[in-house]
Parts: structure tokens; C-alpha cells; sequence
């Protein structure tokens, strides 16, 4: 079928989804949703449970139990993804929610700190984001793609806000082991859901990605508008990490909020967040304006860090502050991993996810580890003016970015579970 080419004056109707792209990003976002929200809920409870078990006493431990899930991310996220491009989406999908719910069983009959240790790293193990990325990417064309990532960014969001909700609630009812339980369960439902609901790749290039050369692997490590995306999301996971080291403590003493309650701040602020980004990407979408939106809500970064290093003791300031944080992060968490996928050559579209994920990764544990240490030692303002200069240099780098090339009003390349090809007139 032929390619039409799409400018900024195409017709409204090349940027609305298509009932199977739809349902595909939706499908997707449950999976995300569904991993994600057991995730999510362990968190806020796991330290203080871990150091009543044998072993707790040793904080290192504790803390290696926490981080070690997102540093197991890191290693598995490239060669799953390189793996996804050979061997199909859905097989190494279904493979690492396996992995997952085995290691939530293991942290269902963990007896001490040590067990949990092993029982984080084998659910880190099972790493599926970039796998996931690169589908929705095989599904959707390049005008909604965005629209779909951003679907999966509205639901982590929105189950992150909701898991601070329910965790409390259901860590008294069933303890951490329960917690470990449940989200194993999710895993398994987020199986049936790759295996009968989501669509298979109808993709009329196939025998182009099976061509892939070691010169398109080798650009995905070394291609400059791939670095730059890569540095993006590392340093955007970076400050959010340092924020949420130093945000819990300045909430209790500048709005003398306690911890329980932290959630009537989240909930209301991730949800108007994603009120506020979706039509600044949605025009960005249709005006052709990524490149401009994206050094914008870098730029509104910086700016919310710069607000917290004056006026961060004040508490509802701060949560102004939070509000346009999460505007800036969403809509780059939204378009970051749909560029990446434009960029990459498209046999290696998996590894560059791949790469991309895991940078990912690494800038959760780079900013946790050191946000930890400049609150430590330099206190809330030093994490605010570091988080500030790292955000200035990322501005200055993206600012050489390439802007996307035209894109192309083509069929989205899909088809229904049952391998019914999807059409579009």
C-alpha cells in the first residue's frame, strides 16, 4: 500500500488513533498498569517491613533489596529488547512476566532480607518495557504514536497515585508477603492479556528487519540524536528520584502533612498534570512542534528547580512546583520513547528501546543513590541546585537535536489477535 506523506496542514483525521491502534495502546497500558501497580504498592511499605525480618538490621542490605530491582532493569533491558527483534514481541513479553511472577513468589515465601535481595533481582530481571515500547511502535503509525505512549505514561501515572492509596490498606490486611501475592497474580493476568487481547505485528517490512546490519546495531550506540534522547530520559528519572528523596520530608514540615496522608497531594497532582500535557502534545503532534514542546518542558523543568532551590520551604509553593514538574515530565515521558523509535533503524528498533530503557534505569539508581547523598551532606537546597545544573546541560545538549523527519500518513501496521488484517481507507 502506498505511503502519503503528512505535513503540518494534513487533515485532522491522519492524527486520531484508529479503533485497533486504540485498542492496542490501551491493552498495552494495562500491562504496564497491572506490573506496575504491585510494583508500586510494595514500595511504600517494603523498607519498613524489611528491617523487622532476620537481616534487617543491616541497612546496606535493606537498601540492596530496594535497589537492586532497577539495576537487574538495567542489565536485562538491552539484550531482551535486541532479543524482541528476533524472536517476535510477544514471546519475550510473555517470558519476562514469567520471570517477574516468579520472583514475586520467591518474595512470597522470603523468610529474610537476604531472600528479598533475590527476590527483587529476578522480578528486575523480567524486563519488558523496551519490548512493550517497541510493539506499540510495530502498531501504531508515527502521527499517534506519541498518543499511545502517552496512554502509558497516563496509566503508570495514574497507578503509581492510586497504589499510594491502597498500599497502607492492603499491607494491614495481608503484610508484605500478600503484597508480593497480589502482584504475582497481576503478572499472570498481564500474560492472558499478551496471549488473546493484544494485536500481532502485521508488518509488510518484515524481511527488512530480519536484514538488519551490525552498521544499524552499531548506530543505536553511537548515533548522536540517540544519545541525546538516551541522556534525556537518564537525567529525567534522575531528578524525579532526587525530588522524591527530599519531597516526602518537606511536605511533613511545610505543610505539616504526615506521611499517610501524602497521597491527597500526588493523587491530585499527577491527575492535573496529565490534564494540563495532553493538549500541549497533541498540538505539538499536529503543528509538528515536538522538537520546540520538548526544549519547552525541559526549559519548565529547569524552571521548577530553580523555583524549589528559592522558595522550596514553602508549602504551597511546593506543590505548584510538583504540579508543573509533572506537565514537564509526562509529556517528555510521553514523546521521548516514540522519537526514540522514529530515529532507530527499524531492524534494531527493540535494541534501541532496549538501550533507551535502560538508560532509564540507570537514572533511577543514579538518583537515588545520589540524591540520597547530596541530602545528606548538602541538604534539600544542594539536591535542588545540582537536580538545576544537570537540567541546564541537558537543554544546552538537546538544543542540537535533529527535528523529526516528515512523517507518513500509513496504515497502521497491525492486525487482530485472530490475525484479522486491519484496513483503512
Amino acid at each position: 500500500m502506498s505511503r502519503k506523506s503528512a505535513s503540518p496542514s494534513a487533515s485532522p483525521d491522519v492524527f486520531k488513533m484508529l479503533p485497533a491502534e486504540r485498542k492496542a495502546a490501551g491493552w498495552l497500558a494495562s500491562i504496564y498498569a497491572l506490573r506496575m501497580f504491585g510494583m508500586f504498592m510494595i514500595l511504600p511499605v517494603f523498607s519498613l517491613h524489611a528491617v523487622g525480618m532476620p537481616g534487617g538490621d543491616n541497612l546496606s542490605l535493606v537498601g540492596l533489596a530496594m535497589g537492586i530491582y532497577g539495576l537487574a532493569q538495567a542489565c536485562m533491558q538491552i539484550p531482551l529488547g535486541w532479543a524482541s527483534d528476533k524472536l517476535g514481541r510477544k514471546p519475550i513479553i510473555i517470558g519476562g512476566l514469567l520471570l517477574f511472577a516468579a520472583g514475586c513468589w520467591l518474595g512470597y515465601v522470603a523468610e529474610t532480607v537476604e531472600q528479598l535481595v533475590w527476590a527483587r533481582a529476578l522480578q528486575g530481571a523480567g524486563a519488558i518495557s523496551a519490548a512493550l515500547s517497541a510493539l506499540l511502535a510495530d502498531v501504531t503509525r508515527d502521527e499517534v504514536r506519541s498518543k499511545g505512549m502517552a496512554m502509558i505514561g497516563a496509566s503508570i501515572g495514574v497507578t503509581f497515585a492510586l497504589s499510594l492509596v491502597f498500599s497502607p490498606v492492603l499491607y494491614k490486611f495481608f503484610g508484605l508477603s500478600g503484597l508480593f501475592a497480589i502482584t504475582g497474580v497481576l503478572s499472570i493476568l498481564g500474560i492472558g492479556v499478551v496471549i488473546w487481547l493484544l494485536p500481532t505485528p502485521n508488518l509488510a517490512d518484515q524481511e527488512a528487519k530480519l536484514k538488519g546490519s551490525f552498521r544499524d546495531g552499531w548506530a543505536v550506540l553511537t548515533q548522536p540524536d540517540l544519545l541525546r534522547l538516551n541522556l534525556g530520559i537518564f537525567t529525567l528519572h534522575l531528578t524525579q528520584m532526587s525530588l522524591f528523596v527530599v519531597v516526602p520530608s518537606l511536605l511533613l514540615s511545610g505543610l505539616e502533612l504526615p506521611l499517610a496522608e501524602h497521597w491527597k497531594v500526588y493523587l491530585p497532582v499527577v491527575l492535573g498534570s496529565f490534564v494540563l500535557m495532553v493538549p500541549l502534545m497533541v498540538w505539538s503532534e499536529k503543528k509538528a512542534k515536538t522538537k520546540q514542546v520538548k526544549l519547552g518542558a525541559i526549559g519548565l523543568m529547569g524552571l521548577v528547580m530553580l523555583g524549589l532551590v528559592l522558595f522550596a520551604e514553602q508549602g504551597w509553593v511546593l506543590v505548584s512546583m510538583l504540579l508543573a514538574y509533572f506537565v514537564g515530565f509526562n509529556l517528555l515521558e510521553a514523546t521521548l520513547p516514540s522519537w526514540v523509535s522514529r530515529v532507530a533503524p527499524l531492524s534494531h528498533r527493540g535494541l534501541a528501546l532496549g538501550v533507551y530503557n535502560t538508560s532509564q534505569a540507570l537514572g533511577l539508581f543514579a538518583g537515588g543513590a545520589l540524591g540520597g547523598l547530596a541530602f545528606r551532606h548538602l541538604g534539600a537546597q544542594g539536591v535542588f541546585e545540582g537536580v538545576l545544573l544537570l537540567v541546564v546541560v541537558w537543554f544546552l545538549l538537546a538544543m542540537g537535536i535533529k527535528a523529526l523527519p516528515p512523517r507518513s500518513a500509513s496504515v497502521a501496521p497491525v492486525s487482530e489477535p485472530v490475525g484479522n488484517p486491519v484496513s483503512h481507507s
